[in-house]
């Protein structure tokens, strides 16, 4: 890194701060802790709201308020208030999250532009695909896992690999880990038994999540799992009814809890012994971090960013086999204590080797795209 005692600047751009993409800020911004760099992070959509701005970590945080009907076509008054923003502020360069912030970015600033892409599918369309090429000399591309690389890779084949490179989501492994109630605390607030042996499943309730493979693998499995086997399922969604009737129709209405949505549902891990993730290629799976940092044994279906989070430290199940998801789940269940042991200290292990916020900055200042502004 430069020892220079003048800051250098860093615009972040973001589209907004609704569910994941605030820690998302958090994760870029903490990239440049210790550097001689000041990061603003700006929000494209969302009201100015001051905690928002404390938990960004950047040096400052703006928020152009506008709402998702005001950036659709062509956007003219974003790119302009942003023209304004970067004109005001010597930036290096620019990080931006999601495609219309990319996009307002490049047409807004002549600034090199790194935009980090959290989904497959972004660069299918056609007009995607000729923004790309129109940028291509000042854009590189981040994905947040390999298997949504090799998917804007395959969209984009004239562009040469080292300018779409990976850089894995993360946690404060630290901060995850002290905010964490323990396994009785957290089975008192979601009203669990203590001695019940319990798989969790987080997130919406929609089809790409699966759950109802999970219920059906569970219901096999059923029978020759402990006692007072539970699934526990934390999260709501438009598929709510339809996987409580799969519930009922299988006759496990007694074993399947739905929570609902419960707020800073992470800090209640310890309550789980397994935790399943069971998505349709998801593009990475914050959650599998979130469950790692808790000790939890792990279940994750074989496609999408899963199987780079959970490495050889979990067991793997073809998508939407819930036979195979059930040999898994009786697999589990027959760790003893020592297993369990070692499995959350390679959790850990993992955690802080590849998926920390130094494990990320570490990674970043290596990539070709940085290599002008250490």
């Amino acid at each position: 890194m430069s020892t220079s005692r003048t800051a250098r600047r860093v615009l972040q751009f973001c589209h907004g701060y609704d569910g994941p993409f605030l820690d998302c800020a958090r994760q870029y911004a903490a990239l440049f802790d210790g550097t001689d760099y000041q990061v603003t992070t700006v929000f494209l959509t969302g009201k100015k709201d001051q905690q928002v701005a404390g938990k960004c970590q950047s040096a400052e945080v703006l928020f152009m308020e506008y709402s998702s009907a005001d950036i659709r076509g062509l956007k003219l008054k974003a790119i302009g208030e942003l023209r304004q923003i970067a004109r005001e502020r010597d930036f290096s360069f620019c990080i931006a999250h999601r495609s219309k912030p990319t996009y307002i970015a490049c047409l807004a600033t002549n600034l090199p532009v790194i935009g980090v892409h959290h989904a497959f599918g972004d660069f299918e369309r056609l007009g995607r695909k000729l923004f790309a090429r129109v940028f291509r000399n000042r854009l590189h591309v981040l994905a947040v896992s390999d298997a949504v690389r090799e998917d804007i890779r395959s969209c984009l084949p004239g562009w040469p690999h080292e300018r779409i490179q990976t850089l894995h989501n993360r946690i404060d492994v630290e901060a995850v880990s002290d905010a964490l109630v323990s396994r009785g605390e957290a089975r008192r607030t979601l009203k669990l038994p203590d001695d019940a042996w319990v798989v969790g499943n987080v997130g919406r309730l929609h089809p790409d999540k699966d759950q109802a493979t999970l219920i059906k693998g569970f219901a096999k499995a059923l029978p020759a799992l402990p006692p007072q086997a539970l699934l526990v399922i934390m999260g709501v969604g438009r598929l709510e009814s339809k996987l409580k009737a799969l519930v009922q129709s299988l006759e496990i209405e007694d074993r399947v809890v739905f929570t609902g949505q419960v707020p800073d549902a992470r800090q209640y891990f310890k309550a789980f012994d397994v935790f399943a993730l069971t998505s349709d290629h998801e593009p990475f799976g914050m959650v599998l971090l979130e469950a790692m940092a808790a000790g939890n044994a792990l279940i994750c279906s074989d496609c999408g960013g899963g199987p780079e989070v959970v490495g050889d430290i979990g067991c793997l199940f073809p998508f939407g086999d819930a036979t195979s998801l059930a040999a898994n789940l009786l697999r589990c269940a027959d760790y003893d204590a020592e297993q369990l042991a070692m499995l959350g200290q390679q959790a850990n292990e993992r955690l802080t080797l590849l998926f920390s916020d130094a494990a990320a900055q570490r990674r970043f200042w290596q990539l070709p795209v940085t290599a002008p502004y250490k």
